[in-house]
């Protein structure tokens, strides 16, 4: 077994005496592969760097397969680490630098070759074991260190932001290769980005970190359509999720002279002030006026190939939503906007803490 959990990790700097991870506690299942997301500064790598054993939390515990190895160095905790600078030898071969692990480990010559093998066949090395990282792209750069850290067979694999040093298109490849290569393997793994592309589409669950604290973990798609806090649906989502500032009043939320019908568990909130939350993909627009639906103005239009988004003020909000790429809409045209209640999630304006029926 090769499950993580850490409980309440604590870690604060000197500096200003601010806390990296205040009091955070999450577990990652045998085989589980959790992405850690959240914007810089959040406490995300201080907390992958405490599972690694390359800080001290103050307080708290790490524990991997059921065994506390808080206070056991990084080498005795039997996990392999990604990092986002590649970190390979420039004087060794891809061969010698996949094999490193091994070469430490004093593994017999065979074992060594077969393993190596097997690591270049899984990240398509095979033909450049021979080359010297200088002779490299990137992205295979980034693939050898990936086979290093898989060769040696670790319980558990850390990855912080391996991807952030490709470019867009080598990222989207070698996305796909990674969800490939680690359900092939099975390895319990914990992935550090500041992507929300990389963490919705290779994560089995996502946590979203914001000021030292785990905001909301989940499966993906959860998190990304029932946000726990207005924050969370701010962070994630291209473009993030719209937000306007409601009255609830006789049954209705009123946004302006704007009146839309309120769920019924909003009841209580009756003349109070929340907020509305809006995907831009879940809002429909129609160029001609139609009954029920609510009168807006464009202001920017921005093809992105399959579809437009279009920002417009309805209100006195701005707002982004989504129109087939046909739709004929330009700066200062009136469109017409329509969403299904059950599109829309509801926060405390305060707290930011949804308002769940």
């Amino acid at each position: 077994m090769s499950a993580v959990t850490v409980e309440n990790l604590v870690k604060t700097y000197a500096a200003g005496g601010r806390r990296a991870t205040d009091d955070v506690s999450l577990e990652v299942a045998d085989g589980e592969f959790l992405v850690l997301v959240g914007p810089s500064g959040c406490g995300k790598t201080t907390l992958l760097r405490m599972v690694a054993g390359l800080e001290t939390p103050d307080s708290g515990t790490v524990r991997i397969g059921g065994r506390d190895v808080t206070d056991l160095p990084a080498r005795q905790r039997g996990l392999s680490m990604v990092f986002q600078s590649y970190a390979i030898f420039p004087h060794m071969r891809v061969r010698q630098n996949i094999g490193f692990g091994l070469t430490m480990r004093k593994v017999p010559k065979d074992e060594f070759d077969r393993r190596v093998r097997r690591a270049a066949e899984l990240l398509q090395l095979s033909d450049y074991l021979d080359r010297y990282p200088a002779q490299l792209s990137g992205g295979q750069r980034q693939r050898v260190a990936v086979a290093r850290a898989i060769v040696v067979d670790a319980a558990v694999l850390l990855m912080d932001e391996p991807l952030s040093n490709l470019d867009a298109l080598l990222r989207l490849q070698f996305r796909a290769e990674l969800k490939r290569i680690v359900g092939q393997l099975g390895t319990t793994t914990l992935y550090v980005t500041h992507d929300q592309a990389e963490a919705m589409s290779l994560g089995d669950r996502v946590a979203v970190m914001r000021d030292g604290k785990v905001a909301q973990i989940g499966p993906p798609l959860d998190v990304y359509d029932r946000p726990a806090y207005r924050f969370v649906g701010g962070f994630l989502g291209s473009p993030p999720m719209n937000f306007l500032t409601a009255r609830v009043r006789d049954g209705a939320l009123a946004i302006g002279d704007t009146a839309l019908p309120a769920p019924a568990h909003l009841s209580t909130w009756d003349g109070r002030e929340v907020v509305v939350g809006v995907r831009a993909e879940n809002v429909q627009v129609a160029k001609d006026a139609v009954a029920g639906w609510v009168p807006a103005r464009v202001e920017v239009v921005e093809p992105t190939g399959a579809a437009l988004l279009l920002t417009v003020c309805l209100a006195g909000h701005q707002l982004k939503v989504q129109a087939p790429a046909t739709f004929p809409a330009a700066a200062d045209d009136e469109v017409h906007l329509r969403a299904e209640v059950e599109a829309l999630r509801f926060y405390d304006p305060e707290s930011g803490l949804a308002l769940m029926p």
